[in-house]
C-alpha cells in the first residue's frame, strides 16, 4: 500500500517486538499530539509491544463553527448532535481509517490485536469502522461519543469487545446521547462495557486507568 495515500499520523513504536496496534482518533479541531501523552500513561507491560497510531484528521470547514477550516473527521451543522448528520464525511473517515488498519494487517499484525480508539468526533469513527468494516478486530475503545448514523447501525456479525465512557456533565456530546448509542449497540448484538464518571467532555485518570486494564485484558488474550 503506498503510504502517501494514507492519513499523516504520529506513530509510537514500542521497545520492543511489534506485536500490537491502537489506532487513536482525537477529536473535533485537536490532531495526533492530542492523546500522544496517553501512551506511557495507560502503562501497558512493555510484553504486549502495542505500537500507537494517532492520525490527524483532516482540515475542513466545519459549520458550527462559521465554516472556520480546523481538523475534523466530518462536518457538524447544530448543536444537535442528531440533525443531519454528514454521512460523506463520516463514510470517508472511516474508510481513511480502515486503510490505515490495513496498512497494519500488511505489517504482520492480525486483526485481533488491532484496537480502534477515539474520543468524540473520533469515537464516531472507531465505531462506524469497526461496524461496516467486519475484521475479528481485537476491541473499539470509544470515549465521550455517540452512534452518528442510528439508521445504518447494522448488527453485529460478532462480539466485537466495546470499552465505551461518558462523563455524566459532558455538555457537548450530552451522557444521554451517549447512554442512547451504547442501549443501540447491546441491541445490536455488540458487546459493551459501559462506564461513567463524573467530569464534563474530556478525559480523567480514572477512566485511563480503567483503559489501561482493559487493553491489557483484550491484548493479553491468546
Amino acid at each position: 500500500m503506498n503510504d502517501s495515500a494514507l492519513l499523516p499520523a504520529v506513530e509510537i513504536e514500542p521497545e520492543g517486538p511489534h506485536r500490537a496496534t491502537v489506532i487513536w482518533l482525537h477529536g473535533l479541531g485537536a490532531d495526533g499530539h492530542d492523546f500522544e501523552p496517553l501512551a506511557a500513561e495507560l502503562q501497558l507491560p512493555a510484553a504486549l509491544g502495542v505500537r500507537f497510531l494517532l492520525p490527524h484528521a483532516p482540515r475542513r470547514p466545519v459549520s458550527i463553527n462559521a465554516g472556520t477550516l480546523m481538523r475534523a473527521w466530518y462536518d457538524i451543522v447544530s448543536p444537535d448532535l442528531s440533525f443531519a448528520p454528514d454521512r460523506p464525511g463520516i463514510q470517508a473517515s472511516r474508510q481513511a481509517v480502515a486503510r490505515l488498519a490495513e496498512r497494519e494487517m500488511a505489517r504482520g499484525i492480525p486483526p485481533e490485536r488491532i484496537v480502534l480508539a477515539g474520543f468524540s468526533q473520533g469515537g464516531v469513527i472507531a465505531l462506524e469502522t469497526m461496524a461496516h468494516h467486519p475484521q475479528p478486530w481485537g476491541g473499539v475503545i470509544a470515549l465521550s461519543t455517540y452512534v452518528a448514523l442510528p439508521d445504518t447501525l447494522p448488527a453485529a456479525p460478532r462480539p466485537v469487545p466495546i470499552f465505551m465512557a461518558h462523563g455524566t456533565l459532558d455538555t457537548v456530546v450530552p451522557y444521554t446521547l451517549g447512554a442512547a448509542g451504547r442501549a443501540l449497540l447491546e441491541a445490536k448484538g455488540y458487546a459493551v462495557e459501559w462506564h461513567t464518571y463524573p467530569m464534563p467532555h474530556s478525559v480523567c485518570w480514572e477512566e485511563i486507568r480503567d483503559i489501561g486494564h482493559w487493553l491489557a485484558r483484550r491484548l493479553s488474550a491468546p
